[in-house]
């Protein structure tokens, strides 16, 4: 738009309902059915479309070398099948398609988020994640970079670098601690990106521009 000569531009950003992705809907019930009766170990949670370009299969070397890690797929699409084929005897748990509480207790019930998508726009799963109290491990892409801060709320890493997304989870899975700290970060974040604190980034700037217009009168 300013190339086209257009000055005055403002970003309406996008937000998060940061009440329906919570960490209060963390479920004993929902992480006993995500991981097929094994709560304990680090559940790794990936939400979205199940197809190629989401290049899903990149978490497969993280299962085989992250001891204790389990992942867990929400989302269907037309890769399910090969990914099915592909994670077979690994544990890593198709949940289908989730919406509602049911996503909400999804997102609260797992530990980190994993998304190493090679194409992505604002990356809303990754900021519903945040909300919901996970620290993410999450491919450099799109509004990703702009999301999440280094060794803060998660890590990034090139699109395709399947040993930077496996030291990322390594560095969260190994320390509990951190990456509780790490979970109150993302969350944090996501507080101030709600859609209440982006409506009133839009009224500011509405006022902004009306005053600019009706200038009020200078008392003589």
């Amino acid at each position: 738009m300013r190339r086209l000569g257009i000055s005055k531009v403002g970003l309406w950003r996008r937000g998060v309902d940061a009440a329906i992705f919570h960490p209060s809907f963390r479920s004993d019930a929902m992480r006993q059915e995500m991981t097929q009766g094994n709560p304990d170990e680090t559940v790794l949670l990936y939400v979205g479309r199940l197809s190629l370009e989401k290049q899903i299969e990149h978490i497969r070397p993280v299962l085989e070398q992250a001891p204790n890690t389990r992942l867990v797929l929400v989302g269907d699409g037309p890769a399910r099948d090969s990914l099915e084929r592909q994670f077979e005897g690994l544990p890593v748990t198709f949940m289908g398609y989730l919406s509602g509480q049911r996503l909400s207790q999804a997102y609260a019930s797992a530990d980190i988020f994993v998304f190493p998508s090679r194409l992505e726009t604002f990356g809303l799963v990754v900021i519903e994640a945040m909300a919901s109290g996970l620290p993410v491990a999450a491919a450099r892409v799109g509004g990703v970079a702009d999301i999440v801060s280094e060794g803060v709320n998660g890590y990034t890493f090139a699109s395709g670098d399947v040993a930077a997304l496996l030291a990322a989870v390594d560095e969260m899975a190994s320390n509990r601690q951190k990456r509780a700290w790490m979970g109150e970060q993302a969350r944090a974040y996501a507080e101030t990106q709600s859609w209440e604190a982006i409506m009133d980034e839009v009224i500011e700037l509405y006022a902004g521009l009306i005053a600019a217009r009706h200038p009020q009168p200078v008392a003589v």
